[in-house]
């Protein structure tokens, strides 16, 4: 079989699906991209097992076939060509060969058959939302979903399903995100978690736009559809935590602060905390917000004041400042709430205002005060 294509454009979509392929895989074949062309349409594919990625592209072709070629070898020579059409035959040994305006490279292929199959779509449940709504929601959450094997199901981002909302719910036990939207329909309430690691190919691969995308699942896998893009990825196969029990509902004391400069001072103090905790405390009095850092071990301390509003009692509390600053990326608001109780109660951040169909929870649990 032989084809014509452009050099850059088969770059471009290549990078979009090679994060799925692992550095160490278990079959050699799973470091290759499967090349399928029918009909003058060229369709790749990559896979870890776990998650499919495929693309679609545009191509010059007078026959129909497949092949697979290494991952590896083929991104680093595009990497290196300029922008021109590239001649690629391969043989019935599957060995590949490129030609360029000035030169001809050779790669021996694999035979696509041996490359696993990409799960059936049964019995799904489809919904559509904004590529972009689907972009914020993930960027909103992954950065709370925890890495801690021995819990799978906190390794995910929790999609909670109803007819007039779609909820995306992430926790590591130490801090909670829940981001809801209300301009998503979907057809049934359901519920399922999704892997950090599709989710991070999705934040990559689709656009942040009006761009209409289609989600559809069954009890094993979701299936994202998105122009001539569409991810497959296995569902996590676990219990996710009754995070609502975690909820406080009675935090009677608010704090309001600037988002930029709360967070510029945690950046600053956090330098001198320990490495360990990152422990950076809060006094709160009046309109004056106090932050104290240190290393008992190397005697270290910073400390920094900033005025805020306040409405509540005087308040000593504790936190992980990394978290802090995290989760402050994620409030788009010039200035974010903080509601609080006691000093062993966790604290819940919330931007102040908000787009009308969406809401942002955050819930950060407090560290044990240094007295």
């Amino acid at each position: 079989m032989k084809f014509i294509v452009s050099s850059s454009s088969l770059l471009k979509h290549l990078q979009q699906i090679s994060g799925v392929i692992n550095s160490n895989t278990v079959l050699p074949i799973l470091e290759d991209f499967l090349f399928e062309i029918e009909d003058k349409k060229l369709h790749i594919v990559a896979t870890d097992l776990e998650t499919v990625m495929r693309v679609q592209m545009d191509v010059e072709s007078k026959d129909n076939g497949r092949v697979c070629i290494p991952s590896k070898i083929l991104m680093d020579s595009l990497k290196n060509l300029a922008d021109q059409p590239l001649t690629i035959n391969i043989d019935k040994n599957f060995a590949v060969e490129i030609t360029s305006d000035n030169g001809k490279y050779k790669v021996m292929g694999e035979n696509p058959d041996n490359f696993p199959k990409e799960p059936g779509a049964d019995d799904t449940t489809a919904f559509n939302m904004r590529s972009g709504a689907l972009v914020t929601a993930i960027n909103k959450t992954l950065f709370a979903v925890s890495n801690d094997d021995l819990r799978p199901a906190m390794t995910g981002v929790y999609f909670e399903l109803t007819p007039t909302s779609i909820q995306f719910v992430a926790t590591d036990a130490h801090r909670l995100v829940r981001y809801k939207r209300t301009d998503v329909k979907c057809p049934k309430t359901e519920s399922f978690i999704v892997p950090k690691k599709p989710l991070n190919l999705l934040k990559n691969a689709l656009p942040d736009n009006e761009d209409p995308i289609t989600i559809s699942y069954n009890s094993n896998h979701l299936f994202v559809s998105h122009g001539t893009t569409r991810l497959i990825c296995r569902l996590i196969d676990a219990r996710f935590p009754d995070y609502k029990v975690v909820i406080p509902t009675d935090n009677p004391y608010k704090l309001i602060v600037n988002k930029v400069d709360f967070q510029g001072s945690l950046r600053r103090v956090s330098v001198f905390s320990n490495k360990s905790t990152n422990q950076v405390a809060l006094t709160i009095s009046g309109s004056e917000l106090q932050m104290a850092a240190q290393d008992v071990d190397f005697s270290f301390e910073g400390n920094e004041r900033m005025s805020c509003e306040y409405d509540g009692e005087d308040l000593q509390i504790a936190f992980n400042a990394r978290f802090l600053i995290e989760m402050l990326n994620a409030a788009e608001t010039e200035d974010i709430k903080v509601e609080l109780a006691t000093s062993t109660k966790a604290g819940i951040i919330k931007p102040t205002t908000s787009e009308p169909d969406e809401e942002l929870l955050m819930l950060v649990m407090p560290l044990m005060l240094n007295v």
